[in-house]
């Protein structure tokens, strides 16, 4: 089974241009407001009806409410073991058979598994180092290889994580956040979770 081979560099460009466009900032910039405003009024509700209490719709509390809802952490299946931590990616790539596309944020939440279980890394433009520890932009292609989301969910989970990185005030690309000197593996789990939380607020 053909598939392309993507690279945290690759990755790491593709998602900032997808970042840097008009469309995705048009998305990102009300992302806390993705609700439409009703049109009018409601008519008023008679005085017994508790609807009459509400200062927004009922429809939009419970959109809200599913929005703010985290993302499941992933527990379809679990990850190869400190071994396949250690093979190439494509030994694993049967996994990808007859798997569903997912939202950014679920990818996400299977990336961030991976960095918890295989370990963090921040070795300079490497996908991985010799235990088959991850840097952010790895973590995110093995969650593409073992199954977990398409090359297009990839690129926009990358640019949720632009944008949670730029909402810090890092200026750069994935890449050279992860190996900037003092970085840990806390740092790099808790943006992975920041960016979970950001794409989910967005429905994404």
């Amino acid at each position: 089974m053909a598939t392309a081979v993507l690279t945290p560099d690759q990755l790491d460009g593709q998602a900032a241009r997808l970042h840097d466009t008009q469309a995705w900032q048009q998305i990102v910039t009300g992302w806390e407001h993705t609700a439409a405003e009703p049109a009018s009024a409601p008519e008023p509700a008679p005085a017994s009806d508790w609807r009459s209490l509400l200062s927004v719709p009922v429809d939009r509390l419970i959109d809200d409410t599913l929005r703010a809802l985290p993302t499941p952490p992933p527990h379809e299946r679990p990850l190869p073991g400190r071994l396949g931590a250690m093979l190439p990616d494509r030994v694993h790539l049967w996994r990808r058979v007859g798997q569903s596309d997912l939202r950014p944020s679920a990818h996400l939440g299977y990336a961030r598994q991976i960095l918890a279980e295989w370990g963090w890394q921040n070795t300079p433009y490497r996908l991985r180092n010799a235990r088959g520890a991850r840097c952010v932009c790895g973590a995110m292609v093995s969650a593409h290889r073992l199954g977990y989301g398409s090359l297009d969910t990839v690129d926009r989970a990358g640019a949720w994580l632009i944008t949670e990185l730029r909402a810090q005030g890092w200026p750069g690309l994935i890449g050279p956040w992860n190996r900037h000197p003092g970085r840990t593996a806390a740092d790099a789990l808790a943006l992975v979770d920041a960016t979970i939380r950001r794409a989910s607020l967005a429905g994404q």
